[in-house]
């Protein structure tokens, strides 16, 4: 029988822990990694959160594996991950298939807007001038 999107959102779900802000800000505290999976021109629009990481959804895999070119060195399976997306569909995804390669300490803090309105600091979004 063929996945359904529903499917995959409740495995991922199940997988990955959904953690809010203070917990999310607390963990940074420790070293923890915040990565942003939206699209560039989402971060364009809106802004972004101070310190974060970022990494479209469509290119996770291959920055995950180290054994690939692409790799980036900021992903390391014993660093924590907190990932965030919107509105935390993509991050729960994005999250489960960390853990399918191997991450074990990868949270699911939500949408961007779970950030702002928790009190995480903001860049804004880009000036693209004249």
């Amino acid at each position: 029988m063929a996945l359904t999107v529903k499917d995959m959102m409740q495995a991922a779900n199940a997988a990955v822990e959904r953690i809010g802000a203070s917990k999310a800000q607390e963990l940074l505290g420790q070293g923890a990694l915040l990565l942003d999976i939206r699209d560039a021109p989402e971060l364009e629009r809106t802004g972004r959160a101070v310190g974060s990481h970022h990494i479209p959804r469509g290119m996770l895999e291959f920055r995950a594996d180290p054994d690939l070119p692409s790799h980036d060195p900021e992903l390391r399976k014993d660093r924590v991950i907190i990932l965030h997306c919107a509105s935390g569909g993509r991050a729960a995804l994005a999250g489960k298939l960390l853990k399918d390669m191997g991450f074990s300490h990868v949270y699911n803090l939500g949408g961007y807007s779970d950030w702002v309105e928790g009190g995480g600091e903001t860049i804004g979004p880009m000036d693209r001038g004249m």
